[in-house]
Order: C-alpha cells, then sequence, then structure tokens
C-alpha cells in the first residue's frame, strides 16, 4: 500500500500496533448533533447556513447527498471547516462551545494586590479559567503570604514590567510580551515595577 492509497486516510492506528479502517460516518447524524448543540432549530440552523429548511431537514434525515456547495454553507453556518462535518466528535459529545467576551463587559474581582477582569465568565465547566489582572501590589509586603492553588498556569504580560516571585526559583523580571508558564500550587506572587500598574493575561487550568 503507498502512502497516497486513500485507504491510509482512514487508517486509525491503536496503541497496541493494530489497525482497522474506521467505519463511516452518518453525515445526517453528525450535522443535526452540531445543530442541537448550539441549542437551534431546524429553520435558525438553515439560515445560519444559507439553506432552504426542507434541503437540511433531508440532508439531517439522509434523504439527500448534498453537493460541496452546500458542505461549504453548512460549515460556514456552523462556524466549523468542511473536515470537521466528517470528524466524530471525541469523547462521544460535540465540542462547539465559545463564549465572547467584550472589552467592558468582564466581572470585575478587587483585591489590595490585583484587579481581575473575569473572562468567558457564561461557560460553565471550563477547563481553563482565564482573566485579565491589572497589578497594583508593589512589593512582596502587600501580600498575605503565597498564593497557591491547584492547576497549572500561564502569565503573559500585556502592559509595563513586573517581578514574579516564585517559592522555589529566583524573582525573574517580565516586560510586555515575555511570559512565564508554571505549577500553580508552588506559591508564587506577582508586583508591578512600573510607574502604572501593570496588566498581565492569566490562564488558570482548571483540571
Amino acid at each position: 500500500m503507498t502512502e497516497h492509497d486513500p485507504q491510509s486516510l482512514i487508517r486509525v492506528a491503536h496503541e497496541n500496533g493494530d489497525s482497522t479502517i474506521a467505519q463511516p460516518l452518518d453525515l445526517g447524524a453528525r450535522v443535526r448533533e452540531l445543530r442541537k448543540a448550539r441549542d437551534w432549530t431546524l429553520e435558525q440552523a438553515a439560515q445560519q447556513a444559507g439553506l432552504a429548511r426542507s434541503t437540511l431537514s433531508k440532508i439531517e434525515n439522509g434523504q439527500m447527498s448534498p453537493t460541496y456547495d452546500a458542505l461549504k454553507k453548512l460549515a460556514v453556518g456552523l462556524e466549523i471547516s468542511v473536515p470537521q462535518l466528517f470528524t466524530p466528535p471525541s469523547k462521544g459529545q460535540v465540542n462547539g462551545r465559545m463564549a465572547v467576551t467584550r472589552n467592558g463587559d468582564e466581572g470585575t474581582k478587587i483585591t489590595t494586590t490585583y484587579e481581575h477582569a473575569l473572562l468567558a465568565e457564561t461557560l460553565t465547566t471550563k477547563k481553563m479559567l482565564p482573566y485579565r489582572a491589572r497589578v497594583r501590589a508593589r512589593s512582596m509586603d502587600d501580600f498575605d503570604g503565597w498564593v497557591r492553588h491547584d492547576g497549572e498556569e500561564f502569565l503573559y504580560v500585556l502592559t509595563g514590567q513586573i517581578r514574579l516571585y516564585t517559592e522555589f526559583y529566583e524573582p525573574i523580571e517580565l516586560s510586555r510580551g515575555d511570559n512565564a508558564y508554571y505549577d500553580a500550587s508552588m506559591g508564587h506572587n506577582v508586583v508591578s515595577l512600573s510607574q502604572e500598574d501593570a496588566t498581565i493575561l492569566w490562564v488558570t487550568s482548571l483540571s
């Protein structure tokens, strides 16, 4: 079998070295799953895709094979790529969630050391917690001990200059565009070295 054999495109390798041919995907069922994951009616989905309601209904029920043009319209309407229409969802569920936070619409949480702007608050059971922080602290004395919590954390400096203190490393100074990734169960604190409060993007894992 050559590397260009069409069968090789749908061959699935397993950890034990065996392989099998993936079963054909039910396109109609896949489209229906994607639509329902967005809580759209047939009418809403058809309008998003620029298709007739009857056409979408026939596609979902396997009563017609869509043209490539119709597939492109479906993908655009569902905000996915055409190949994703033919990709089974992992773990048996559709991953089609999205949240948009407009500038100024963030939820805020203010402490003596940070002013947090919480992002993607409308999504529940997230695996990541993104937030923008204004660093008010200027000294380690501003903190009541180390900040520690479960998970891993990514920090990206948006404006100004900061000093990142960690429990097991020497303090490090970071400027705009610099970033750090670390174990959040290790004690860590951030202070601003700028005349004005520095701002950073923090992303914390929740699992």
